[in-house]
């Protein structure tokens, strides 16, 4: 048994997930207070003694991204002073992870920033789900557990009514992904090639693989503007038939996903984790919603019973 007292603490970017988590563990919900004042600043305050307590904070860092980074940040310093044993951070969805290189000269690498800045502050472990560069481990000096959602998603397409489908990569990028999807379900596996028309547009060349006669399941690690709903011409034209899946980690749902999500009768469902909080104003009766809370609870266990969690990590 650890020696230390397990704690689950939130933030305010999706407490509701925080919720499950602790609910699921047999925890109570640790008390905590943000505030932001009328000139935007943060304020934190720890609510209760965490002395020598092991403490997991829950902070998906999705919009408005600065503002919950910075109560992220602010909550691990505050922990620190309040002499904490242990201060692990959850961030299921890491901010600017597409930010890790630069791709012209000048530019900030902003995913090693946001690192930097965890560590610096004082957690002592991160742990993200499904981020955009896996390389993104390396820009830490302490430990990273970098889980998948894959398993949990993969999951809803274990049925019957799925096998006459087929997992589609939306890219070559994308494909290895795609083939751990294609692993779990037992289904066929297509990619699609694209070829970047401006730097917000992009044009599907041709698609590999035989989709004649099947239905399209789309995956990807996250969805913002919607982009990948307009791809899906291409697999009809190569001969897909129903109505086509989307499968994505992160729904970060701007406006334009959700407007081309109802528009489009081709499109039956787009099945989602909630390692974000969706607002009211992004929910779709297309919308599915699988928790990600059993497993985020299962990685805190084990990393507090000291158990090895390398069956729940990114695949290669």
């Amino acid at each position: 048994m650890a020696e230390h007292p397990l704690r689950i603490f939130s933030g305010n970017a999706h407490p509701a997930l925080a919720q499950e988590i602790a609910e699921i563990l047999h925890v109570p919900m640790g008390k905590s207070t943000t505030t932001i004042f009328p000139d935007s600043e943060t304020h934190v305050t720890i609510d209760e003694v965490v002395r020598e307590q092991d403490i997991f904070i829950v902070q998906p860092c999705s919009a408005p991204v600065n503002q919950h980074l910075m109560e992220l940040l602010l909550y691990v310093d505050a922990f620190r002073r309040a002499s904490a044993h242990s201060v692990s951070v959850l961030i299921p969805y890491f901010p600017y992870a597409r930010q890790d290189r630069m791709a012209k000269g000048r530019e900030a690498i902003s995913a090693r920033v946001v690192a930097n800045l965890l560590e610096n502050t004082g957690a002592d472990r991160v742990i993200y789900v499904d981020i955009h560069n896996p390389a993104i481990q390396g820009f830490f000096n302490i430990p990273v557990d970098p889980l998948t959602a894959i398993p949990v998603l993969a999951s809803y397409f274990k049925h019957a009514r799925f096998n006459n489908s087929v997992i589609v990569s939306p890219d070559v990028g994308r494909a290895g992904v795609a083939g751990k999807y294609a692993e779990l379900t037992n289904l066929p596996l297509v990619v699609m090639h694209k070829r970047r028309t401006s730097p917000t547009e992009t044009h599907t060349t041709h698609v590999v693989g035989d989709i004649n006669g099947k239905r399209p399941i789309v995956i990807d690690d996250l969805m913002a503007s919607g982009s990948v709903l307009k791809q899906i011409d291409a697999l009809y034209a190569a001969g897909a038939i129903g109505k086509a899946y989307f499968s994505v980690t992160h729904p970060v749902l701007l406006p334009s996903a959700i407007e081309i999500l109802n528009a489009d009768d081709r499109i039956e469902k787009l099945v989602v984790t909630n390692t974000i909080n969706i607002p009211p104003e992004k929910h779709s009766p297309k919308l599915e919603i699988v928790s990600i809370a059993p497993l985020l609870a299962q990685i805190i266990e084990r990393i507090y019973q000291g158990i090895s969690i390398s069956d729940l990590l990114v695949l290669p």
